[in-house]
């Protein structure tokens, strides 16, 4: 009701403007024949006419045709009751008066039409170039959007500079109404109008407040048009409604914000799409590769299980099974402990624990866990003499140095030498480690601390996510690992972690 009363009164107020034009142009043409009476007692009284059709031109660059039709018929008709004799009367005596008369008034009124089509075309030109310019705007703005909400702003910032109206947009998604993130509506919230905004998304082109469909509402409820995948509306809230001359604007606009989000809405589909693709991919190398490497430590242990329990053996022969069942357990619990570290990598569970430790004491632990698999080569370790204390957690870069010699001892040649270099520079722990094993084939350098990554012609097994959990484990310091294959043969890996200087950090405590 309120709203059918706003809508008479703006009627009510452009019918009054209406009318003071047309009271403008009596009051024009009066003071026009008032400062031409001077004229009228002169044989030259053409000249009014002159005057006038001048009037009425100016005229018609600011008014509309109707106060410009009154001009052209109230200026002639004064011209010739005060000015062509004899005055006060409309009789003509002479003919080239009465032609005079006609002709004055034709030229009077195509010259004011005239005038006014041509203001009138000039104003549609100006807002056709405006509204050019806005969807121009739009896109431009729209293209550089990525995401959701950066479209949704970007449109409700565009729609209320060019269309003078607050909006907020409603999404319906597995039969569930809400409002998008972080748009929050206020005081009004749209919430209240929900019910309403069902109504939208059942092929209703517009529902709610202004349209014939519901319109005790708050809002006016459009559906954004060619969105596919989702269902989004767009409340309008605002005393003003959209002019008639706008709709056509409006329509375009809403395409436009319509063709963006059904961009994203795309774009996250295939996001999903290759997740999922990529999450299946995933799922096969691991299965393909858990079923091998479990395979073969199981079988071992089975076997040396079954021939301990059905036979008598000697001492020496239990001693050798029970090693063989020990190995095959050892090999598990590694497969098992990667599968575990990669998915709390995966899962952003790796929480560390920095202290400050001995460097000596980390790669002692290290070399006496894989004594057994470093007896066919010969360790060299040099560690910088005077190695402060570095922080780091403890457990987390026993796992990354294991790895790392674990895999030179796969990889190197039986008797060759395996490398571990360590110095502290620039607040930074730098480790070597190399060997002189084959090394990596150029193009896969790239690739070599991706999750399940083998190189092709491996032959030591392994599910390929010793090196990616290193690289995880290092960055959770936030440091940098790098890897490129030695001159002569084999691979070299370089840490860098960044570690206070110790001394710095006693002394700061000290003080306090």
């Amino acid at each position: 009701m309120n709203q059918k009363r706003k809508i008479k009164s703006k009627s009510l107020l452009k019918t009054i403007f209406q009318i003071n034009h047309y009271i403008l142009t009596i009051v024009i043409i009066g003071f026009t024949a008032f400062l031409c009476t001077p004229l009228s007692k002169t044989p030259n009284y053409h000249v009014v006419s002159f005057i006038l059709i001048f009037v009425v031109s100016i005229m018609a660059t600011f008014m509309e045709v109707g106060p410009i039709l009154l001009a052209a018929a109230l200026s002639s008709l004064v011209w010739n009751f005060f000015f062509i004799p004899p005055h006060f009367t409309f009789h003509i005596d002479k003919t080239e008066d009465i032609l005079m008369f006609g002709i004055f008034f034709v030229i009077a009124l195509l010259n004011g039409v005239l005038t006014s089509r041509v203001r009138k075309q000039e104003r549609l030109t100006r807002d056709r170039e405006e509204r050019t310019n806005a969807l121009f705007q739009l896109t431009k703005e729209l293209s550089k959007a990525s995401g959701i909400d950066e479209i949704l702003t970007v449109a409700i910032n565009e729609i209320k500079n060019h269309f003078l109206i607050d909006v907020y947009f409603v999404l319906k998604d597995d039969n569930n109404i809400s409002t998008p993130e972080n748009f929050h509506l206020g005081k009004n919230s749209i919430q209240k109008d929900y019910l309403l905004a069902d109504s939208i998304f059942r092929q209703i082109k517009k529902t709610g407040k202004l349209s014939d469909n519901l319109p005790a509402g708050q809002y006016t409820y459009y559906q954004l048009p060619g969105i596919r995948l989702k269902q989004i509306a767009i409340a309008v809230h605002n005393e003003n409604s959209l002019t008639n001359d706008k709709i056509t604007f409006w329509d375009t606009f809403l395409t436009q914000i319509s063709n963006a989000l059904e961009r994203e809405f795309l774009k996250e589909l295939a996001k999903k799409a290759s997740f999922l693709d990529e999450s299946d991919r995933l799922y096969k190398t691991l299965f393909n590769s858990i079923s091998h490497e479990l395979r073969i430590p199981v079988a071992t242990i089975l076997g040396a299980s079954d021939t301990l329990l059905t036979s008598s053996h000697s001492g020496n022969v239990q001693s050798a099974l029970c090693n063989e069942i020990f190995t095959a357990s050892i090999r598990l619990n590694r497969l098992i402990e990667n599968l575990l570290n990669m998915s709390r990598l995966e899962n952003d569970r790796i929480s560390i624990h920095l202290d400050w430790h001995e460097f000596n004491d980390l790669v002692n632990k290290v070399v006496d866990d894989l004594k057994d698999e470093l007896k066919p080569f010969t360790l060299l370790v040099s560690i910088q003499e005077d190695m402060p204390l570095v922080k780091i957690d403890f457990g987390l870069m026993e796992q990354v140095l294991y790895n790392l010699l674990f895999n030179s001892c796969q990889h190197a040649p039986v008797a060759s030498n395996i490398r571990l270099i360590a110095n502290y520079k620039n607040n930074e722990l730098i480790i070597q480690i190399m060997d002189r094993g084959t090394g990596f084939p150029d193009d896969a350098l790239n690739n070599v601390f991706n999750k399940f990554f083998r190189v092709d012609n491996s032959k030591t097994g392994g599910l390929g996510l010793g090196l990616s959990i290193v690289k995880g484990f290092v960055e959770a310091h936030k440091g940098f690992i790098d890897v490129e294959n030695r001159k002569n043969g084999g691979a070299r890996f370089t840490i860098r972690i960044p570690s206070e200087n110790p001394e710095i950090n006693f002394l700061t405590k000290g003080k306090v």
